[in-house]
């Protein structure tokens, strides 16, 4: 509690400065209070994950190389989880605005929990069944639409890239195409988490994409992102290759939904197609797979999805597939921020 009023007395004087000041402390402080929760808490929670034997239990089928990974402890995600939520207490009072975007990431999190706990503790290897994680997303996003809709002045147009001004608006259709763009997104970042800190990477990149976008503009929610900046920097500490723990679904569903929370709170929804690429890119590897194994009897594209698997049985090392796959988000991020301004 003291370091509570602590942090609260220090930005409440700092919100008596300049805008300027204001700006800039803000952006510090999301940054290194949620850095320094998920550093604090790795050492305290994996060895706790261990003891549960929350452990990973890699396919026989995948790349042999992640064998050796069996037994690393899951559900990680709750490092990034509590070191958002918390840093984002200590700002919503002056940012309302993060308030959409702190539930949609919380409650897809829940989900993804609820998945981790089932198949790792309770030793069911499906999780959550099919119909049920689909039904919960239904509803996290449902809320999440009425939120918007209701209580907020959030239009649910979105803005083209790359033409300035441009927006576009499809009437009653809105709704459908956000439940798709949210759901889709949430399920490419869970299908990207599957190489040592691949997910983490990536994301890092579309959040830092995503604070500058809301510094830029003066959106007002900022403090969530960098939130989510810290968070992934010092989960990455613990999540780089080898890595000691896994975000598991808890964390990987938890950031699809930061992701699209963040796209839509600034009406940028398409521009996911940019900064998310590698998102599309392996959820269309699984659906593409999928799709023509049922169609041809057997027959594979891929050699495995999601596809940063198949690159890893064409002779891709781990490290190298996570860094080419930043590197491609880091472009695309700077090729979105010219497609603002």
């Amino acid at each position: 509690m003291g370091i509570a009023k602590s942090v609260h007395s220090l930005h409440s004087e700092v919100v008596r400065r300049s805008d300027g000041g204001v700006m800039n402390t803000t952006i510090l402080m999301s940054v290194m209070i949620s850095f320094a929760i998920s550093v604090v808490l790795g050492p305290v929670v994996i060895p706790f994950l261990k003891r549960l034997k929350v452990g990973q239990t890699e396919r026989e089928e995948g790349p042999q190389s992640h064998l050796k990974k069996n037994g690393t402890p899951t559900m990680g995600g709750i490092l990034i989880l509590v070191s958002v939520v918390i840093t984002s207490i200590f700002f919503v009072k002056d940012y309302p605005r993060i308030i959409p975007i702190l539930f949609l990431t919380l409650g897809f999190g829940l989900i993804g929990f609820m998945d981790d706990y089932i198949k790792v503790v309770l030793k069911r290897s499906m999780g959550l069944r099919a119909w049920q994680k689909f039904t919960l997303q239904i509803v996290v996003t449902a809320i999440f639409t009425f939120y918007l809709m209701r209580y907020t002045d959030v239009s649910l147009t979105m803005k083209v890239p790359f033409l300035d001004g441009v927006y576009l608006d499809f009437g009653w259709a809105n709704i459908p195409i956000l439940f798709f763009i949210v759901i889709g997104t949430v399920n490419g970042t869970n299908f990207t988490d599957g190489l040592d800190g691949l997910a983490s990477s990536v994301t890092v990149l579309v959040a830092t994409f995503f604070s500058v976008v809301a510094i830029g503009t003066g959106s007002g929610i900022e403090p969530i992102t960098c939130a989510v900046v810290g968070a992934l920097l010092g989960f990455l500490l613990f999540n780089v290759y080898p890595a000691s723990v896994f975000m598991g679904d808890t964390g990987s569903l938890a950031l699809g939904g930061f992701v699209a929370a963040a796209a839509y709170m600034m009406q940028m929804p398409l521009f996911i197609v940019i900064v998310g690429f590698i998102y599309m890119v392996e959820v269309l590897s699984v659906i593409m797979q999928v799709t023509y194994f049922k169609m041809t009897g057997g027959k594979r594209i891929f050699k495995m999805a999601p596809i940063h698997h198949h690159f890893e049985l064409c002779g891709w090392s781990e490290t190298r597939v996570v860094a080419v796959f930043s590197i491609v988000t880091a472009l695309l991020c700077l090729t979105a921020l010219m497609g603002i301004w």
